[in-house]
Protein backbone atom coordinates (compact mmCIF):
# COMPACT_ATOMS: atom_id res chain seq x y z
CA UNK A 1 0.00 0.00 0.00
CA UNK A 2 1.39 3.39 -0.97
CA UNK A 3 1.93 5.89 1.82
CA UNK A 4 3.16 8.80 -0.30
CA UNK A 5 1.71 12.31 -0.14
CA UNK A 6 0.81 13.10 -3.74
CA UNK A 7 1.08 16.41 -5.56
CA UNK A 8 -1.17 16.57 -8.64
CA UNK A 9 0.04 18.26 -11.84
CA UNK A 10 0.12 22.04 -11.48
CA UNK A 11 -3.08 23.53 -12.91
CA UNK A 12 -2.70 25.82 -15.89
CA UNK A 13 -5.42 27.45 -17.97
CA UNK A 14 -6.21 25.65 -21.21
CA UNK A 15 -5.08 27.79 -24.18
CA UNK A 16 -7.98 29.12 -26.24
CA UNK A 17 -7.83 28.20 -29.92
CA UNK A 18 -8.51 31.02 -32.39
CA UNK A 19 -10.52 29.22 -35.11
CA UNK A 20 -9.09 31.70 -37.58
CA UNK A 21 -9.62 31.04 -41.31
CA UNK A 22 -7.29 28.29 -42.48
CA UNK A 23 -6.63 26.91 -39.01
CA UNK A 24 -6.77 23.17 -38.37
CA UNK A 25 -9.20 23.56 -35.47
CA UNK A 26 -11.63 25.54 -37.63
CA UNK A 27 -11.71 22.81 -40.25
CA UNK A 28 -12.11 20.09 -37.64
CA UNK A 29 -14.93 21.92 -35.85
CA UNK A 30 -16.82 22.66 -39.06
CA UNK A 31 -16.60 19.00 -40.03
CA UNK A 32 -17.80 17.87 -36.59
CA UNK A 33 -20.74 20.31 -36.61
CA UNK A 34 -21.80 19.08 -40.05
CA UNK A 35 -21.62 15.44 -38.98
CA UNK A 36 -23.53 15.96 -35.73
CA UNK A 37 -26.15 18.09 -37.47
CA UNK A 38 -26.73 15.33 -40.01
CA UNK A 39 -27.10 12.50 -37.49
CA UNK A 40 -30.07 12.44 -35.13
CA UNK A 41 -29.21 11.42 -31.58
CA UNK A 42 -31.21 9.53 -28.99
CA UNK A 43 -30.18 10.70 -25.52
CA UNK A 44 -31.12 8.64 -22.45
CA UNK A 45 -30.93 9.51 -18.80
CA UNK A 46 -28.04 7.94 -16.90
CA UNK A 47 -28.89 6.48 -13.50
CA UNK A 48 -26.74 4.12 -11.47
CA UNK A 49 -24.48 3.46 -14.41
CA UNK A 50 -27.34 2.52 -16.74
CA UNK A 51 -28.83 4.31 -19.72
CA UNK A 52 -32.53 4.86 -19.02
CA UNK A 53 -35.03 5.39 -21.83
CA UNK A 54 -38.74 6.09 -21.52
CA UNK A 55 -41.73 6.24 -23.82
CA UNK A 56 -41.87 10.00 -23.26
CA UNK A 57 -39.42 11.76 -25.56
CA UNK A 58 -38.84 15.38 -26.49
CA UNK A 59 -37.25 16.57 -29.71
CA UNK A 60 -34.20 18.87 -29.84
CA UNK A 61 -33.75 21.66 -32.38
CA UNK A 62 -31.08 24.31 -32.99
CA UNK A 63 -32.38 27.67 -31.71
CA UNK A 64 -31.14 29.24 -34.96
CA UNK A 65 -32.93 26.66 -37.15
CA UNK A 66 -35.85 25.38 -35.10
CA UNK A 67 -37.31 23.31 -37.94
CA UNK A 68 -34.23 21.08 -38.05
CA UNK A 69 -34.27 17.98 -35.86
CA UNK A 70 -31.10 17.19 -33.89
CA UNK A 71 -32.63 14.22 -32.15
CA UNK A 72 -34.51 13.50 -28.96
CA UNK A 73 -34.03 12.97 -25.25
CA UNK A 74 -35.98 10.74 -22.90
CA UNK A 75 -37.98 12.60 -20.28
CA UNK A 76 -38.25 11.24 -16.78
CA UNK A 77 -40.64 11.70 -13.88
CA UNK A 78 -40.58 11.58 -10.09
CA UNK A 79 -39.86 7.85 -10.12
CA UNK A 80 -36.61 8.46 -12.00
CA UNK A 81 -35.57 11.10 -9.47
CA UNK A 82 -36.14 8.54 -6.72
CA UNK A 83 -34.04 5.99 -8.62
CA UNK A 84 -31.27 8.56 -9.02
CA UNK A 85 -31.27 9.30 -5.30
CA UNK A 86 -31.15 5.60 -4.47
CA UNK A 87 -28.26 5.11 -6.90
CA UNK A 88 -26.37 8.06 -5.41
CA UNK A 89 -26.81 6.79 -1.86
CA UNK A 90 -25.79 3.25 -2.85
CA UNK A 91 -22.57 4.54 -4.43
CA UNK A 92 -21.75 6.92 -1.58
CA UNK A 93 -19.72 4.74 0.78
CA UNK A 94 -17.29 3.31 -1.77
CA UNK A 95 -16.85 6.68 -3.49
CA UNK A 96 -16.24 8.56 -0.24
CA UNK A 97 -13.68 5.98 0.88
CA UNK A 98 -11.78 6.05 -2.41
CA UNK A 99 -8.42 7.84 -1.84
CA UNK A 100 -8.63 11.44 -2.98
CA UNK A 101 -5.84 10.92 -5.49
CA UNK A 102 -7.93 8.30 -7.25
CA UNK A 103 -10.88 10.70 -7.43
CA UNK A 104 -8.57 13.43 -8.70
CA UNK A 105 -7.23 11.21 -11.46
CA UNK A 106 -10.71 10.74 -12.91
CA UNK A 107 -11.27 14.46 -13.35
CA UNK A 108 -7.75 15.12 -14.57
CA UNK A 109 -8.31 12.46 -17.20
CA UNK A 110 -11.65 14.05 -18.10
CA UNK A 111 -9.84 17.36 -18.64
CA UNK A 112 -7.39 15.71 -21.02
CA UNK A 113 -10.18 13.99 -22.91
CA UNK A 114 -11.94 17.32 -23.48
CA UNK A 115 -8.66 18.97 -24.45
CA UNK A 116 -8.09 16.24 -27.01
CA UNK A 117 -10.54 13.77 -28.59
CA UNK A 118 -13.76 15.33 -27.23
CA UNK A 119 -12.92 18.98 -27.81
CA UNK A 120 -14.79 19.52 -31.04
CA UNK A 121 -17.64 17.21 -30.08
CA UNK A 122 -18.47 19.22 -26.98
CA UNK A 123 -17.97 22.49 -28.88
CA UNK A 124 -20.24 21.31 -31.69
CA UNK A 125 -22.98 20.18 -29.29
CA UNK A 126 -22.88 23.59 -27.63
CA UNK A 127 -23.02 25.39 -30.97
CA UNK A 128 -25.88 23.27 -32.30
CA UNK A 129 -28.15 23.11 -29.27
CA UNK A 130 -27.25 26.34 -27.45
CA UNK A 131 -26.53 28.58 -30.47
CA UNK A 132 -23.02 29.67 -29.46
CA UNK A 133 -20.54 30.79 -32.05
CA UNK A 134 -17.28 28.87 -32.37
CA UNK A 135 -15.24 31.15 -30.14
CA UNK A 136 -17.86 31.38 -27.38
CA UNK A 137 -18.20 27.58 -27.45
CA UNK A 138 -14.43 27.15 -27.26
CA UNK A 139 -13.93 29.40 -24.25
CA UNK A 140 -16.92 27.86 -22.47
CA UNK A 141 -17.49 24.20 -23.20
CA UNK A 142 -13.85 23.29 -23.78
CA UNK A 143 -11.46 25.63 -22.01
CA UNK A 144 -13.47 26.62 -18.96
CA UNK A 145 -14.64 23.09 -18.22
CA UNK A 146 -11.06 21.82 -18.57
CA UNK A 147 -9.98 24.58 -16.19
CA UNK A 148 -12.66 23.67 -13.66
CA UNK A 149 -11.49 20.06 -13.56
CA UNK A 150 -7.78 20.93 -13.32
CA UNK A 151 -7.99 23.78 -10.83
CA UNK A 152 -10.53 22.05 -8.59
CA UNK A 153 -8.09 19.16 -8.20
CA UNK A 154 -5.40 21.63 -7.17
CA UNK A 155 -7.78 23.36 -4.72
CA UNK A 156 -8.84 20.00 -3.29
CA UNK A 157 -5.20 19.19 -2.60
CA UNK A 158 -4.66 22.57 -0.96
CA UNK A 159 -7.77 22.16 1.19
CA UNK A 160 -6.77 18.73 2.43
CA UNK A 161 -3.27 20.06 3.18
CA UNK A 162 -4.49 22.86 5.46
CA UNK A 163 -3.94 21.57 8.97
CA UNK A 164 -3.99 23.18 12.44
CA UNK A 165 -1.00 23.69 14.72
CA UNK A 166 -0.26 21.24 17.50
CA UNK A 167 0.97 21.99 21.00
CA UNK A 168 3.52 19.89 22.89
CA UNK A 169 2.40 16.32 23.42
CA UNK A 170 -0.62 16.73 21.11
CA UNK A 171 -1.30 16.12 17.43
CA UNK A 172 -4.18 18.19 16.02
CA UNK A 173 -5.52 17.43 12.61
CA UNK A 174 -8.49 18.13 10.35
CA UNK A 175 -10.23 15.74 8.05
CA UNK A 176 -12.70 16.87 5.42
CA UNK A 177 -15.61 14.48 5.07
CA UNK A 178 -18.14 14.57 2.25
CA UNK A 179 -21.62 15.64 3.29
CA UNK A 180 -23.98 13.01 4.65
CA UNK A 181 -26.54 12.21 1.96
CA UNK A 182 -26.65 13.32 -1.68
CA UNK A 183 -26.17 16.63 -3.49
CA UNK A 184 -28.57 18.01 -6.10
CA UNK A 185 -27.03 19.89 -9.07
CA UNK A 186 -29.49 22.06 -11.00
CA UNK A 187 -27.71 23.56 -13.99
CA UNK A 188 -28.44 26.25 -16.63
CA UNK A 189 -28.48 26.34 -20.42
CA UNK A 190 -26.05 29.16 -21.01
CA UNK A 191 -22.69 27.67 -19.97
CA UNK A 192 -21.71 24.09 -20.68
CA UNK A 193 -18.79 24.54 -18.28
CA UNK A 194 -21.07 25.56 -15.42
CA UNK A 195 -23.30 22.59 -16.19
CA UNK A 196 -20.26 20.33 -15.89
CA UNK A 197 -18.80 22.00 -12.81
CA UNK A 198 -21.91 22.03 -10.63
CA UNK A 199 -22.20 18.23 -10.30
CA UNK A 200 -18.46 17.50 -10.56
CA UNK A 201 -17.14 19.79 -7.82
CA UNK A 202 -19.22 18.14 -5.04
CA UNK A 203 -18.43 14.72 -6.55
CA UNK A 204 -14.71 15.47 -6.50
CA UNK A 205 -14.96 16.01 -2.74
CA UNK A 206 -16.48 12.55 -2.22
CA UNK A 207 -20.19 13.33 -2.60
CA UNK A 208 -22.63 11.59 -4.91
CA UNK A 209 -24.95 13.67 -7.04
CA UNK A 210 -28.30 13.88 -8.77
CA UNK A 211 -27.88 16.20 -11.78
CA UNK A 212 -30.75 17.87 -13.65
CA UNK A 213 -29.60 20.04 -16.57
CA UNK A 214 -31.76 22.54 -18.44
CA UNK A 215 -33.60 20.86 -21.32
CA UNK A 216 -31.89 23.14 -23.84
CA UNK A 217 -28.46 22.01 -22.62
CA UNK A 218 -29.07 18.25 -22.58
CA UNK A 219 -27.08 17.62 -25.77
CA UNK A 220 -23.81 18.95 -24.35
CA UNK A 221 -24.65 17.55 -20.89
CA UNK A 222 -24.72 14.09 -22.43
CA UNK A 223 -21.29 14.69 -23.98
CA UNK A 224 -20.00 15.63 -20.51
CA UNK A 225 -21.41 12.39 -19.17
CA UNK A 226 -19.74 10.47 -21.99
CA UNK A 227 -16.43 12.05 -21.02
CA UNK A 228 -16.84 11.24 -17.32
CA UNK A 229 -17.76 7.64 -18.11
CA UNK A 230 -14.68 7.25 -20.29
CA UNK A 231 -12.58 8.86 -17.56
CA UNK A 232 -13.65 6.09 -15.19
CA UNK A 233 -16.26 7.74 -12.98
CA UNK A 234 -17.88 4.91 -10.99
CA UNK A 235 -21.56 4.11 -11.47
CA UNK A 236 -23.94 6.11 -9.31
CA UNK A 237 -21.57 8.94 -8.48
CA UNK A 238 -23.29 11.38 -10.86
CA UNK A 239 -26.80 10.50 -12.01
CA UNK A 240 -28.29 12.44 -14.92
CA UNK A 241 -32.07 12.95 -15.05
CA UNK A 242 -34.34 14.95 -17.36
CA UNK A 243 -37.45 15.90 -15.44
CA UNK A 244 -39.40 19.05 -14.79
CA UNK A 245 -38.15 21.24 -11.97
CA UNK A 246 -41.24 20.68 -9.80
CA UNK A 247 -41.07 16.91 -10.27
CA UNK A 248 -37.45 16.89 -9.12
CA UNK A 249 -38.05 19.33 -6.30
CA UNK A 250 -41.03 17.48 -4.86
CA UNK A 251 -38.90 14.38 -4.37
CA UNK A 252 -35.53 15.91 -3.50
CA UNK A 253 -36.64 18.62 -1.06
CA UNK A 254 -38.69 16.11 0.89
CA UNK A 255 -35.95 13.47 1.17
CA UNK A 256 -34.21 13.08 4.53
CA UNK A 257 -30.82 12.48 2.86
CA UNK A 258 -30.85 15.74 0.88
CA UNK A 259 -27.50 17.29 1.81
CA UNK A 260 -27.14 20.30 -0.48
CA UNK A 261 -27.91 22.01 -3.76
CA UNK A 262 -25.48 23.46 -6.30
CA UNK A 263 -27.51 25.83 -8.48
CA UNK A 264 -27.18 28.31 -11.30
CA UNK A 265 -30.33 29.88 -12.69
CA UNK A 266 -32.86 32.62 -12.11
CA UNK A 267 -33.23 34.59 -8.89
CA UNK A 268 -36.91 33.71 -8.65
CA UNK A 269 -36.34 29.96 -8.92
CA UNK A 270 -33.54 30.08 -6.36
CA UNK A 271 -35.67 31.98 -3.89
CA UNK A 272 -38.46 29.43 -4.29
CA UNK A 273 -35.97 26.59 -3.73
CA UNK A 274 -34.69 28.28 -0.56
CA UNK A 275 -38.27 28.60 0.70
CA UNK A 276 -38.95 24.93 -0.01
CA UNK A 277 -35.82 23.87 1.86
CA UNK A 278 -36.73 26.12 4.77
CA UNK A 279 -40.27 24.80 4.95
CA UNK A 280 -38.96 21.23 5.05
CA UNK A 281 -35.98 21.84 7.31
CA UNK A 282 -37.13 19.42 10.01
CA UNK A 283 -37.23 16.57 7.47
CA UNK A 284 -33.51 16.57 6.73
CA UNK A 285 -30.82 14.57 8.51
CA UNK A 286 -28.58 17.67 8.51
CA UNK A 287 -28.88 21.31 7.48
CA UNK A 288 -28.46 21.32 3.69
CA UNK A 289 -25.78 23.41 2.02
CA UNK A 290 -27.39 25.97 -0.30
CA UNK A 291 -25.02 27.25 -2.98
CA UNK A 292 -26.39 29.32 -5.82
CA UNK A 293 -25.47 31.81 -8.53
CA UNK A 294 -28.53 33.59 -9.86
CA UNK A 295 -29.41 36.77 -11.72
CA UNK A 296 -27.49 39.84 -12.70
CA UNK A 297 -28.22 43.38 -13.80
CA UNK A 298 -24.63 44.10 -14.58
CA UNK A 299 -23.29 47.59 -15.14
CA UNK A 300 -20.69 49.65 -16.91
CA UNK A 301 -19.96 53.07 -15.43
CA UNK A 302 -17.75 55.54 -17.29
CA UNK A 303 -16.14 58.64 -15.79
CA UNK A 304 -15.50 61.70 -17.91
CA UNK A 305 -11.76 60.80 -17.94
CA UNK A 306 -12.45 57.44 -19.64
CA UNK A 307 -11.48 56.57 -23.20
CA UNK A 308 -14.66 56.59 -25.31
CA UNK A 309 -13.51 53.84 -27.69
CA UNK A 310 -12.60 51.52 -24.81
CA UNK A 311 -16.00 52.09 -23.21
CA UNK A 312 -17.82 51.42 -26.49
CA UNK A 313 -15.91 48.19 -27.11
CA UNK A 314 -16.71 46.99 -23.59
CA UNK A 315 -20.38 47.69 -24.23
CA UNK A 316 -20.41 45.87 -27.57
CA UNK A 317 -18.58 42.81 -26.30
CA UNK A 318 -20.05 42.82 -22.81
CA UNK A 319 -23.66 43.20 -23.93
CA UNK A 320 -23.85 41.21 -27.13
CA UNK A 321 -21.48 38.23 -26.92
CA UNK A 322 -23.63 35.08 -26.74
CA UNK A 323 -26.66 37.30 -27.31
CA UNK A 324 -26.37 38.78 -23.82
CA UNK A 325 -27.31 35.42 -22.31
CA UNK A 326 -24.57 35.54 -19.71
CA UNK A 327 -25.43 36.26 -16.10
CA UNK A 328 -22.41 38.60 -16.28
CA UNK A 329 -23.51 40.41 -19.46
CA UNK A 330 -23.51 44.20 -19.49
CA UNK A 331 -27.16 45.16 -19.21
CA UNK A 332 -26.99 48.84 -18.19
CA UNK A 333 -24.44 51.57 -18.74
CA UNK A 334 -23.96 55.04 -17.30
CA UNK A 335 -22.14 57.42 -19.61
CA UNK A 336 -21.27 61.10 -18.90
CA UNK A 337 -22.63 63.72 -21.28
CA UNK A 338 -19.16 64.77 -22.40
CA UNK A 339 -18.36 61.21 -23.62
CA UNK A 340 -21.73 60.18 -24.96
CA UNK A 341 -21.46 61.51 -28.51
CA UNK A 342 -18.23 59.61 -29.18
CA UNK A 343 -19.32 56.47 -27.33
CA UNK A 344 -22.57 56.42 -29.30
CA UNK A 345 -20.75 56.81 -32.61
CA UNK A 346 -18.37 53.94 -31.82
CA UNK A 347 -21.21 51.63 -30.71
CA UNK A 348 -23.25 52.35 -33.82
CA UNK A 349 -20.19 51.73 -35.99
CA UNK A 350 -19.65 48.39 -34.23
CA UNK A 351 -23.25 47.35 -34.75
CA UNK A 352 -23.13 48.18 -38.45
CA UNK A 353 -20.38 45.58 -38.88
CA UNK A 354 -21.86 42.87 -36.66
CA UNK A 355 -23.47 39.97 -38.50
CA UNK A 356 -26.44 38.07 -37.10
CA UNK A 357 -27.22 34.46 -38.01
CA UNK A 358 -26.31 30.80 -37.65
CA UNK A 359 -23.20 29.89 -35.61
CA UNK A 360 -22.34 27.49 -38.42
CA UNK A 361 -21.32 30.58 -40.39
CA UNK A 362 -18.18 31.71 -38.58
CA UNK A 363 -18.65 35.30 -39.78
CA UNK A 364 -21.67 35.73 -37.49
CA UNK A 365 -20.89 37.43 -34.18
CA UNK A 366 -24.47 37.25 -32.81
CA UNK A 367 -26.65 34.15 -33.04
CA UNK A 368 -30.13 33.11 -31.89
CA UNK A 369 -31.45 33.32 -28.33
CA UNK A 370 -32.10 29.99 -26.65
CA UNK A 371 -35.82 29.35 -27.23
CA UNK A 372 -39.21 30.86 -28.04
CA UNK A 373 -40.03 31.68 -24.42
CA UNK A 374 -36.86 33.75 -24.09
CA UNK A 375 -37.46 35.32 -27.51
CA UNK A 376 -40.97 36.46 -26.60
CA UNK A 377 -39.86 37.89 -23.26
CA UNK A 378 -36.99 39.87 -24.78
CA UNK A 379 -39.20 41.09 -27.64
CA UNK A 380 -41.75 42.39 -25.15
CA UNK A 381 -39.10 44.56 -23.45
CA UNK A 382 -38.11 45.96 -26.85
CA UNK A 383 -41.74 46.67 -27.79
CA UNK A 384 -42.40 48.41 -24.49
CA UNK A 385 -39.30 50.57 -24.92
CA UNK A 386 -40.35 51.54 -28.45
CA UNK A 387 -43.73 52.68 -27.12
CA UNK A 388 -42.40 54.45 -24.01
CA UNK A 389 -41.91 58.19 -23.55
CA UNK A 390 -39.09 57.39 -21.11
CA UNK A 391 -36.93 55.44 -23.56
CA UNK A 392 -35.67 55.50 -27.13
CA UNK A 393 -34.27 52.65 -29.21
CA UNK A 394 -31.16 54.02 -30.91
CA UNK A 395 -29.95 50.76 -32.49
CA UNK A 396 -31.45 47.39 -33.35
CA UNK A 397 -34.93 46.67 -32.09
CA UNK A 398 -35.88 44.19 -34.82
CA UNK A 399 -36.57 40.50 -34.25
CA UNK A 400 -37.78 37.48 -36.19
CA UNK A 401 -38.51 33.87 -35.18
CA UNK A 402 -39.66 32.45 -38.49
CA UNK A 403 -36.47 30.41 -38.94
CA UNK A 404 -34.63 30.88 -35.66
CA UNK A 405 -35.00 32.99 -32.55
CA UNK A 406 -33.09 36.00 -33.83
CA UNK A 407 -33.06 39.37 -32.08
CA UNK A 408 -30.91 42.24 -33.26
CA UNK A 409 -28.41 43.69 -30.81
CA UNK A 410 -30.48 46.49 -29.30
CA UNK A 411 -29.44 49.69 -27.55
CA UNK A 412 -32.04 51.58 -25.53
CA UNK A 413 -31.44 55.14 -24.35
CA UNK A 414 -33.29 55.75 -21.09
CA UNK A 415 -34.40 59.19 -19.99
CA UNK A 416 -35.23 57.84 -16.55
CA UNK A 417 -32.37 56.04 -14.73
CA UNK A 418 -35.00 53.80 -13.11
CA UNK A 419 -36.71 52.88 -16.36
CA UNK A 420 -37.73 49.21 -16.50
CA UNK A 421 -34.83 47.97 -18.61
CA UNK A 422 -32.35 49.75 -16.32
CA UNK A 423 -33.62 47.65 -13.41
CA UNK A 424 -35.00 44.29 -14.57
CA UNK A 425 -32.88 41.41 -15.84
CA UNK A 426 -33.60 40.76 -19.54
CA UNK A 427 -31.10 38.03 -20.46
CA UNK A 428 -30.86 38.93 -24.11
CA UNK A 429 -28.96 41.17 -26.56
CA UNK A 430 -30.29 44.40 -25.06
CA UNK A 431 -28.42 47.11 -23.18
CA UNK A 432 -29.92 50.28 -21.75
CA UNK A 433 -27.82 53.43 -21.44
CA UNK A 434 -28.41 56.40 -19.18
CA UNK A 435 -26.50 59.58 -19.97
CA UNK A 436 -25.76 61.45 -16.76
CA UNK A 437 -24.70 64.97 -15.96
CA UNK A 438 -21.06 64.69 -14.93
CA UNK A 439 -21.72 67.09 -12.06
CA UNK A 440 -23.93 64.33 -10.64
CA UNK A 441 -21.16 61.74 -10.63
CA UNK A 442 -21.43 60.76 -6.95
CA UNK A 443 -25.22 60.56 -7.13
CA UNK A 444 -24.89 58.36 -10.20
CA UNK A 445 -22.64 55.96 -8.33
CA UNK A 446 -25.27 55.72 -5.58
CA UNK A 447 -27.86 55.04 -8.27
CA UNK A 448 -25.74 52.21 -9.70
CA UNK A 449 -25.35 50.66 -6.26
CA UNK A 450 -29.04 50.93 -5.41
CA UNK A 451 -30.03 49.02 -8.56
CA UNK A 452 -27.39 46.29 -8.32
CA UNK A 453 -28.07 42.57 -8.10
CA UNK A 454 -24.34 42.54 -7.23
CA UNK A 455 -22.95 40.00 -9.68
CA UNK A 456 -20.59 41.82 -12.07
CA UNK A 457 -19.77 45.41 -12.88
CA UNK A 458 -17.17 47.46 -14.72
CA UNK A 459 -15.80 50.95 -14.27
CA UNK A 460 -13.84 53.08 -16.73
CA UNK A 461 -11.59 56.03 -15.87
CA UNK A 462 -8.02 57.20 -16.31
CA UNK A 463 -7.82 59.18 -13.07
CA UNK A 464 -6.53 56.89 -10.33
CA UNK A 465 -8.17 58.89 -7.52
CA UNK A 466 -11.48 58.56 -9.35
CA UNK A 467 -10.98 54.83 -9.81
CA UNK A 468 -10.39 54.52 -6.07
CA UNK A 469 -13.52 56.55 -5.39
CA UNK A 470 -15.57 54.32 -7.70
CA UNK A 471 -14.17 51.14 -6.14
CA UNK A 472 -15.22 52.31 -2.69
CA UNK A 473 -18.65 53.57 -3.73
CA UNK A 474 -19.44 50.32 -5.55
CA UNK A 475 -17.77 48.01 -3.02
CA UNK A 476 -20.85 45.83 -2.54
CA UNK A 477 -22.28 46.25 -6.05
CA UNK A 478 -20.50 43.35 -7.70
CA UNK A 479 -18.81 40.11 -6.65
CA UNK A 480 -16.73 40.29 -9.85
CA UNK A 481 -15.50 43.82 -10.43
CA UNK A 482 -13.64 45.01 -13.49
CA UNK A 483 -11.49 48.12 -13.91
CA UNK A 484 -11.21 49.32 -17.51
CA UNK A 485 -12.57 46.07 -18.92
CA UNK A 486 -15.93 44.53 -19.83
CA UNK A 487 -17.83 42.80 -17.00
CA UNK A 488 -17.71 39.32 -18.60
CA UNK A 489 -15.13 36.62 -19.19
CA UNK A 490 -14.05 35.44 -15.72
CA UNK A 491 -11.28 32.84 -15.99
CA UNK A 492 -11.01 29.88 -13.60
CA UNK A 493 -8.02 30.30 -11.32
CA UNK A 494 -7.82 34.02 -12.09
CA UNK A 495 -11.21 35.55 -11.30
CA UNK A 496 -13.30 33.24 -9.07
CA UNK A 497 -16.92 33.87 -10.03
CA UNK A 498 -19.96 34.81 -7.97
CA UNK A 499 -21.89 37.66 -6.42
CA UNK A 500 -24.07 38.50 -3.44
CA UNK A 501 -27.38 40.29 -2.81
CA UNK A 502 -29.91 38.98 -5.35
CA UNK A 503 -27.20 37.37 -7.49
CA UNK A 504 -26.39 34.43 -5.24
CA UNK A 505 -24.44 33.15 -2.27
CA UNK A 506 -21.02 34.23 -3.63
CA UNK A 507 -19.41 30.85 -3.07
CA UNK A 508 -17.08 31.50 -6.02
CA UNK A 509 -17.08 28.81 -8.65
CA UNK A 510 -13.51 28.12 -9.66
CA UNK A 511 -12.08 28.70 -6.18
CA UNK A 512 -11.23 26.72 -3.07
CA UNK A 513 -14.05 28.29 -1.06
CA UNK A 514 -16.60 26.60 -3.31
CA UNK A 515 -15.13 23.16 -2.58
CA UNK A 516 -15.28 23.90 1.15
CA UNK A 517 -19.07 23.98 0.86
CA UNK A 518 -19.12 20.31 -0.11
CA UNK A 519 -17.25 18.94 2.88
CA UNK A 520 -17.86 18.75 6.61
CA UNK A 521 -14.70 19.15 8.68
CA UNK A 522 -13.86 16.99 11.67
CA UNK A 523 -11.23 18.15 14.15
CA UNK A 524 -9.18 15.36 15.72
CA UNK A 525 -7.02 15.90 18.81
CA UNK A 526 -4.75 13.08 19.85
CA UNK A 527 -2.98 13.34 23.21
CA UNK A 528 0.10 11.12 23.40
CA UNK A 529 0.44 10.92 27.20
CA UNK A 530 -2.99 11.45 28.80
CA UNK A 531 -3.38 13.03 32.25
CA UNK A 532 -3.77 10.70 35.23
CA UNK A 533 -4.71 13.26 37.90
CA UNK A 534 -7.71 15.58 37.68
CA UNK A 535 -6.04 18.23 39.94
CA UNK A 536 -4.57 21.36 38.31
CA UNK A 537 -1.56 23.19 39.83
CA UNK A 538 -3.68 26.16 40.97
CA UNK A 539 -5.38 23.89 43.51
CA UNK A 540 -2.16 23.51 45.51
Amino acid sequence: MSNAIFNPPMAVNEPVKSYAPGSAEREELQKTVAEMRANEVDIPMFIGGKEVRTSNTQSMHPPYDHKHLLGQFHKGDASHVTLAIEAALAAKKDWAELPWGQRASIFLKAAELIAGPYRQKINAATMLAQSKNAFQAEIDSSCELIDFFRFNVEYMCQLYSEQPESSEGVWNRLEYRPLEGFVFALTPFNFTAIAGNLPSSPAMMGNTVVWKPANTQIYSAWVIMEVLREAGLPDGVINLVYTSGPAAGDVIFNHSAFAGIHFTGSTGVFQQIWKSIGNNIEKFDAYPRIVGETGGKDFIVAHKSANAKEVATAITRGAFEFQGQKCSAASRAYIPESLWSNVKTYILDDLKSIKLGSPENFENFVNAVIDEKAFDKIASYIDNAAASDDAEIIAGGQYDKSTGYFIEPTVILAKDPKYTTMCEEIFGPVITIFVYNENDFEATLRLVDDNSYALTGAIFAKNRHVLNQMCKALENSAGNFYINDKPTGAVVGQQPFGGARKSGTNDKAGAKQNLMRWVSARTIKETFVPATDYRYPFLG
